[in-house]
């Protein structure tokens, strides 16, 4: 054993065995990088290369994988645009393709741009195989149809229509998905019982044919009376929607259903034979309500119009709010009548006592009546600088024109009013009765009634400074 060790370790320090040892291990690792090397390439380019020709690369990108039944067999090496403007689609496969082979262009799916991919169909296995980057014409290629091509055939009605049904649709199943994928479940059995109903109905066609002619009659009187449609299936919507909202109400009540059914029937066999004993009364009744049918025409538009009327008075009657009703009123009168019956024999003494003063004051009434009456004509004239008033002095001769003025005639301002108290008769026009601004009224039956004298205490004859009045100083004419 030393002298083994011995041995190894003079072979070791040999200078030339150790260059052999290094030239050696070199070679074995670069034989290593070309092996993988070769494998990598190979596997990557897959050792065989066809040209696909489509009408269209649709959306086709560098890298995109080739599928045999959904088994990937290669890729997409590049493309190209040909000479007569056909796309040329290199592909590179690890499995060579027979004579036979069909070309699709795929998606994946619709969410996505660059999501395509090659499908081949492959040729049987004992045709020829194809030679390498060989072409595959358009004969046996098929390019996709994107979607929008689909929508492009649609006018524009059309393409609106359908974007308002995926609107629509998505809001029919916005928040509902679970529902729609538990009503899916039915859908094939729907299917399959449909088919069978159609089967049933197209085997005798003589009915079919009637059956599709009534209906096109039917569907062209609906069409005429659409409105009316309309108003029917926009009411039994509103309908609906109320019984939806007593979803619970309903459900006792159909559960109460069957036993009222019960009770009904029972009372219907009784109403049999009530309905005969009624026959000799109804009988008897119809020549007594011949007259009934004009009198309700007649009715009608009293009834009409008596609704606003009823719909006042039930507002009067009743109405929300507190203290604002008839019957919140009526509810307070007897507090009412507690506390009046103290203050109306105190009201009825002072009317009592009040009687004289109304007595007096009430011949005024047409004089107080033409004041409030006839005091805006008297300045009902205007000119540029606003309305003015037409008056006449009661004293004549205060004022005197000299040269340009009016001079006051009298010294002093109280001897203006020395023509009422020294001139007989000049108080003639101030003593007019009460009353006396006013015509008399030929319907009245003694002009003594008009004006007022008091039963003739207030005639004339009296002297100043307290005058008896003038029945004859009343205006001219006579009230119709």
């Amino acid at each position: 054993m030393t002298k083994g060790r011995a041995s190894n370790a003079a072979e070791s320090n040999n200078p030339e065995v150790r260059s052999w040892t290094r030239l050696a291990a070199i070679g074995a690792l670069l034989a290593a990088f070309v092996l993988i090397a070769i494998v990598v390439v190979g596997g990557g380019s897959g050792g065989h290369t066809y040209r696909l020709l489509f009408q269209t690369g649709g959306q086709l990108v560098q890298g995109n994988q080739v599928l045999v039944g959904g088994r990937p067999i290669g890729s997409v090496e590049s493309l190209e645009l040909t000479d007569d403007s056909q796309a040329e689609v290199r592909i590179s496969t690890d499995e060579p393709l027979h004579e036979g082979t069909a070309a699709v262009i795929r998606s994946s799916s619709l969410s996505g741009i660059a999501n395509r991919y090659v499908s081949i169909v492959p040729g049987p296995d004992n045709a020829p195989e194809i030679s390498e980057d060989a072409v595959i014409t358009g004969e046996r290629t098929t390019s996709p149809v994107d979607l929008d091509q689909l929508f492009n055939t649609f006018d524009e009605p059309t393409r609106q229509g359908l974007r308002d049904f995926i609107e629509g649709s998505s809001a029919a199943y916005a928040g509902r998905g679970s529902d729609a994928n538990e009503t899916f479940k039915y859908l094939n059995p729907a299917l399959s019982t449909t088919r069978h109903l159609f089967e049933e109905l197209s085997r005798d066609q003589t009915v079919l044919k009637d059956f599709l002619v009534s209906s096109s009659r039917v569907a062209t009187a609906v069409a005429e009376r659409r409105d009316d449609l309309s108003s029917s299936i926009a009411n039994a919507n509103v309908s609906l929607e109320a019984i939806a909202r007593r979803n619970r109400a309903l459900d006792r009540s159909l559960v109460l259903l069957p036993p009222t059914l019960r009770e009904a029937n029972t009372t219907f066999v009784n109403l049999r034979f009530t309905l005969d004993d009624l026959d000799p009364l109804v009988a008897d009744l119809k020549p007594a309500t011949k007259d009934l049918a004009p009198f309700l025409r007649e009715l009608r538009p009293v009834a009409s119009k008596a609704v606003p009327v009823f719909r006042n008075l039930r507002r009067t009657v009743r109405r929300k709010g507190g203290a604002n009703d008839l019957a919140e009123t009526l509810r307070d009168l007897p507090t009412l009548r507690a506390s009046a019956d103290s203050v109306f024999d105190d009201a009825v003494d002072a009317i009592n006592d009040s009687e004289p003063t109304i007595r007096f004051a009430r011949p005024y009434a047409p004089d107080l009546v033409g004041f409030a009456s006839k005091l805006g004509q008297v300045t009902a004239y205007y000119d540029a600088n606003g309305h003015y008033a037409r008056v006449m002095p009661a004293a004549t001769g205060a004022f005197e024109y000299n040269g340009g003025q009016l001079d006051p005639t009298y010294n002093n301002p109280g001897q203006l009013f020395d023509f009422f108290t020294g001139t007989p008769g000049a108080l003639d026009f101030f003593i007019r009765c009460p009353g006396g601004s006013t015509q008399q009224n030929s319907g009245w039956p003694a002009p003594t009634d008009h004006p007022f004298t008091d039963d003739g205490n207030l005639l004339a004859g009296g002297q100043a400074p307290n005058p008896k009045c003038d029945p004859n100083q009343v205006p001219t004419g006579v009230l119709p």
